[in-house]
């Protein structure tokens, strides 16, 4: 094959692989701004919870089981198997009719969504030599961040100006795209590690995070957090992970190697990947709220807030990419780790008078700090690992992020929560006047302040913009400690692995030319 063809083919495979990361990330956070409209729609309001969580209790489990697979026997037939069940639950999503029937459909999306995202940049450090996997790691973080940020934005517009189903739809025509690509161009190397499928590890780690994750979404909402619900399913999930741990030092090829923790620069980076993650899902969750319930506005207006952030993660990416390959990954990430620790400093201060123009500032600085570690996060991880352990390495950061957002979301939740329903108390006393609900985004909603005396909306704005800053205050927490796992990380970098040949661990791109189709 001439080089000319090569790259064009390597192109292709480059397009899918992006487009199936956009699909998968994006709809993380995609359902959150249109979930009032389906509620209204489908009923079920003392079930909607499930449509977040099935998907990211599927997406979780997965993440580990299929990088290992990958590792096994192939990336091309699990990552098209990906979007298979991606593509069969998306389509389904579009024709539920109760919220039940979306919570199932929803869970087969985040299968599909579980086996995409970590072996598609896993693809990447195969097919690419070391010294271009800075530029490429850098174009695959800004797509992962932005589609992240940009989910909620997708998401009210589909909602307001189309309908609410085809934020489900949407994904097929690009599924589809991403599909065909890597089915016709991509060829895989046939370096793959036989070995025996672990599955009592597979079972008790599932378990485990099925549990924790309906602890977390139930606790504070449906049940109260002693209730002995919520207690039985922290107890099932301590269970279970002491269980997944014992098996996994006593079987040959455990899910998750913990021989892997073993090589400082992936503990560290997975450590800093679980801390990143805690902290950065605060300021896209709290910032449209802030500008809907403040500022006042619609769903759509308050999610292109995100924008600066956005912007700044993209520009952060591609940069950490580019300088990775010229210095060591912790001297990218200290640069990126105080960027974060000033943003979300700075957010921490705001209040009613803080400018939109300043907000976007801030905005920026804090999405410019999380963005390198959407890139060089995972090109560190993967550092030290030859192509049949990749996939499990990769995996492992993806699922170790995921659970930092997981446990942010639900830990500042509580915190916003508890704060703001102080502050009513307190604002408001035992006078009364105060609107019976604890909940902002139904009591900030534009239909909903209009029918509110202003003296009394100014209260609530006040407590509302309190609740939010000391929220990313308490974020500083995880910021730091991401620092501090930064700081361990060693000065590996990317030029060690330069110039090495294809069969040592950077698992070069003339292996790939030489290997047939899978």
């Amino acid at each position: 094959m001439s080089a000319q063809a090569k790259q064009s083919r390597i192109g292709f495979v480059v397009a899918g692989l992006l487009l199936g990361i956009f699909v998968a990330s994006i709809d993380n956070t995609i359902v959150s701004t249109a979930m009032a409209t389906i509620v209204s729609d489908l009923g079920g309001l003392d079930k909607f919870v499930w449509v977040t969580s099935a998907y990211l209790v599927t997406e979780m489990a997965g993440m580990p089981i299929f990088g290992k697979l990958s590792d096994m026997y192939g990336r091309k037939r699990f990552f098209v198997f990906g979007i298979a069940m991606f593509l069969l639950g998306s389509i389904l999503c579009g024709t539920a009719e109760t919220i039940t029937q979306l919570s199932i459909y929803r869970a087969i999306q985040g299968i599909g969504g579980g086996a995409m995202l970590p072996i598609a940049f896993t693809i990447v450090f195969d097919i690419f030599p070391a010294e271009k996997r800075g530029k490429i790691g850098g174009l695959f973080g800004a797509v992962f961040g932005t589609s992240s940020l940009f989910g909620p934005l997708v998401g009210a517009y589909f909602t307001d100006h189309i309908h609410w189903r085809w934020i489900f739809y949407i994904n097929v025509p690009i599924g589809i795209v991403s599909l065909l690509f890597i089915l016709l161009f991509y060829r895989e190397s046939v370096a793959h590690s036989k070995q025996r499928i672990d599955w009592w590890g597979a079972a008790t780690l599932v378990g485990a995070i099925v549990c924790l994750m309906f602890a977390l979404e139930l606790g504070g909402n449906e049940y109260a957090w002693d209730s002995a619900q919520i207690l039985g399913l922290f107890g099932g999930f301590a269970v279970l992970f002491v269980l997944f741990l014992w098996i996994e030092t006593r079987v040959a090829e455990p899910i998750i190697a913990f021989n892997m923790f073993r090589k400082r620069l992936f503990a560290a980076g997975t450590g800093a990947a679980l801390f990143y993650g805690a902290a950065f899902i605060t300021a896209a969750l709290y910032i449209p709220i802030f500008v809907q319930g403040v500022y006042g506005g619609t769903a759509t207006s308050s999610g292109l807030m995100l924008l600066p952030m956005t912007l700044g993660s993209v520009f952060a990416a591609q940069a950490g990419g580019f300088m990775a390959s010229k210095m060591p990954y912790r001297n990218v990430m200290l640069i990126s780790a105080v960027i974060f620790i000033g943003g979300i400093a700075l957010l921490s201060t705001i209040t009613p008078e803080t400018t939109k123009w300043l907000l976007s500032i801030y905005m920026f600085i804090t999405g410019f700090g999380i963005g390198f570690s959407f890139s060089v996060l995972g090109m560190s991880t993967i550092h030290s690992f030859d192509i049949r352990q990749r996939g499990s390495a990769n995996s492992t950061m993806s699922f170790i992020r995921s659970l930092g957002m997981t446990v942010g979301i639900t830990i500042f939740g509580i915190i916003q929560r508890n704060s703001f329903a102080d502050g009513m108390k307190e604002a408001f006393g035992s006078s009364g006047g105060a609107p019976q609900t604890d909940n902002a985004r139904q009591l900030l909603a534009p239909e909903t302040r209009a029918n509110i005396p202003q003296e009394v909306m100014d209260k609530i704005v006040n407590t509302l913009s309190h609740s939010i800053s000391t929220t990313f205050l308490w974020s500083l927490v995880p910021a730091v400690l991401a620092l501090a796992a930064v700081l361990l990380m060693g000065r590996s970098s990317m030029r060690e692995l330069m110039g090495k040949k294809p069969n040592s661990s950077d698992g070069g791109e003339s292996r790939q030319s030489e290997a047939h189709s899978h």
